[in-house]
């Protein structure tokens, strides 16, 4: 009986993906949805797809938010950081109690840890671990490839790249607009890209 009682307090205080995105959208996002200078997206893709961020927040850099609820696992996570350090200015990670430690041991100390807990009415409460610090080995290509190949064009065209280098494959497009713009103006033109997209729904979702 006592296993029993065990098992559904368990299921209790267990917490699924959904829930603590809602919460920490309504909870932790709210300034950032208010501002009209912030964006804030759920499932975005990063390098074409290979693994997505559960929740960016774009403004003056990209901050990912990474989701691992009680009923997840860790299996994929190295998989997924190895893409995050590649492309996210900032990272941190949404974490259920019983993940804390395993996140802790392969995560950077420049990765943010907020712990997620469900109380006993259902609400889902956070407390911060440790809060992000600049990613120092975000990769300007990877970062690119967040945008299309038109949208990478149209910006070579805006910096004054020959017609030639613009003609060239996806790849050598970012290999171009790297070696003409900052990492720090390659984000603020992302985002204004990301505002002037038309019928971007595709595993997107800006909210």
């Amino acid at each position: 009986m006592f296993k029993n009682h065990s098992i559904e307090i368990e299921k209790m205080f267990a917490t699924n993906d959904s829930e603590i995105r809602e919460a920490f959208h309504k909870k932790k996002l709210k300034s950032q949805h208010e501002d009209n200078q912030t964006l804030v997206i759920d499932e975005l893709g990063l390098m074409h797809g290979s693994n997505r961020i559960d929740i960016a927040v774009v403004n003056g850099c990209i901050h990912g938010y990474e989701i691992k609820s009680s009923k997840d696992t860790l299996t994929r996570f190295k998989d997924q950081l190895d893409t995050y350090m590649k492309t996210l200015q900032k990272l941190t990670v949404i974490v259920a109690p019983n993940h804390t430690s395993g996140i802790l041991d392969v995560a950077p100390d420049w990765v943010g840890i907020i712990i997620a807990t469900k109380g006993s009415k259902g609400a889902i409460h956070f407390r911060t671990l440790r809060k992000a610090k600049r990613n120092p080995k975000v990769e300007a290509i990877k970062v690119a490839h967040l945008l299309w190949k038109d949208e990478t064009q149209a910006l070579l065209e805006e910096l004054g790249v020959s017609s030639n280098n613009r003609r060239a494959t996806r790849l050598d497009l970012y290999k171009t607009l790297v070696e003409h713009i900052s990492t720090d103006q390659l984000v603020k033109n992302i985002k204004v890209t990301f505002e002037n997209r038309s019928n971007w729904r595709s595993g997107v979702q800006l909210v």
